[in-house]
């Protein structure tokens, strides 16, 4: 899960994913959603803001130092991570998106008939998105845009996956007002 972002449209007392939504910070709800996934691995990459008083057992913080670069440089810390550990593929998220559910996590990551599977809710693609090995090598590197340019520029590889829930992210106070 992306979560580095300085998250410069929020104009709150504290960092948005350290806001209350629903009785508990923003991010926690993005992190216990990917952990109930079922996913052999969990990670946070965080850099902005200081998550690891946020991140339960079993699931991994990783730092990147590098996050105000853009999106892009989180998903990189991620693959580096995976590769390490010789992963064939990575499911992405975003720690501001609170209300996807584990079950479209669990979607994405059993979709392998393409090398990227992305989540549909009521037939919008958004987060999570399935990344196959194959695919690490054209993702970015620099820039505010992670496997979004992927996405556009090889819709073959690319596998519709319909969920369930809801996909709005939250990144100003105002986006807190219905759901709190």
């Amino acid at each position: 899960m992306l979560a580095a972002g300085g998250g410069s449209r929020f104009t709150g007392s504290s960092h948005k994913l350290l806001a209350p939504f629903r009785g508990r910070p923003l991010v926690t709800w993005a992190i216990d959603s990917a952990r109930g996934g079922g996913l052999e691995h969990t990670w946070v990459v965080g850099g902005a803001v200081d998550l690891s008083g946020l991140v339960p057992a079993g699931v991994r913080l990783l730092t990147n130092p590098a996050w105000a670069e853009g999106q892009a440089t989180s998903l990189q810390v991620a693959v580096v991570e995976a590769r390490r550990l010789g992963l064939d593929a990575l499911v992405v998220g975003l720690g501001d998106q609170p209300m996807i559910p584990p079950a479209a996590w669990a979607a994405v990551a059993a979709a392998t008939d393409r090398p990227i599977a992305q989540a549909t809710y009521q037939g919008l693609r958004r987060n999570p998105v399935r990344l196959s090995a194959e695919v690490w090598d054209l993702l970015p590197s620099e820039g505010d845009e992670g496997a979004r340019s992927v996405l556009r520029g090889h819709p073959e590889l690319v596998i519709e996956v319909a969920c369930d829930g809801d996909p709005a992210d939250i990144d100003t106070v105002e986006d807190l007002g219905p759901w709190n």
